[in-house]
């Protein structure tokens, strides 16, 4: 018959090897739930940018299609049209390509030119029309103004802020030597416009225009592609 201090013996060492940090069956549990946190993580990485994209694109789509809703009776209950979702979104950007396309001829450039005119000289109007037209020629019209990305350096001598030359002619302002600088704020859509001299700022040809926009305003954390060129 075994001696009951060796039976002792033997339950202390399973119950303190079962109760140890390093034993094997502990190790599948830690393991699982590690790799669980990681895969969250992950999976949150790859679905917040598709979802935040979509919710925007969406967003974007409900609010062009309200524009001109349209409403079809099929129930032949006046009181209770049916709503055509996208019909709306479809006639406005038909409306948009058209007042492009038109815009091309000459006469009716002029036209628009005339009412253009009109809306700029008056009162009340032309602040609000002037920094809707300038705003959105700096982003996609004829007058693109973040297309030149520069280092500038602010503050420090060898500390440099990604910036966008927005006017190199300041002699209007007695400052023949100086040119303007828009900085983008980090995760915001908004910025600080300064007034340096064109010798405290770097021409960044190494990346396109929209990279750098996007480096700045994601505080550095993105990707940039390389020119083509290069």
């Amino acid at each position: 018959m075994e001696p009951f201090g060796g039976r002792y013996g033997a339950m202390q060492h399973l119950c303190a090897a079962a109760n140890s940090p390093a034993h094997p069956i502990m190790k599948p549990i830690q393991f699982t739930t590690r790799r669980l946190a990681q895969y969250f993580l992950q999976g949150l990485l790859v679905i917040a940018p598709i979802t935040v994209t979509g919710y925007l694109i969406v967003q974007l789509f409900n609010w062009l299609d309200g524009l001109i809703p349209i409403y079809i009776n099929l129930s032949g209950n006046a009181a209770k049209p049916f709503f055509l979702p996208g019909l709306g979104f479809i006639i406005v950007f038909v409306g948009i390509v058209l007042v492009g396309y038109a815009s091309s001829f000459f006469i009716i450039n002029r036209v628009f030119s005339v009412f253009d005119h009109w809306l700029e000289k008056t009162p009340g109007i032309k602040i609000i029309y002037s920094f809707v037209k300038d705003f959105s020629e700096a982003f996609g019209g004829k007058k693109r103004k973040f297309q030149k990305p520069v280092l500038v350096s602010i503050y420090q001598p060898d500390v440099w802020q990604i910036g966008f030359v927005t006017n190199e002619e300041m002699s209007y302002l007695g400052m023949p030597d100086f040119i303007t600088v828009y900085i983008p704020s980090s995760y915001a859509v908004a910025g600080t416009l300064f007034v340096v001299k064109s010798s405290r700022v770097r021409p960044l040809t190494q990346i396109a225009p929209a990279d750098a926009l996007k480096f700045a305003i994601s505080g550095g954390v993105v990707d940039v592609d390389e020119p083509a060129n290069t």
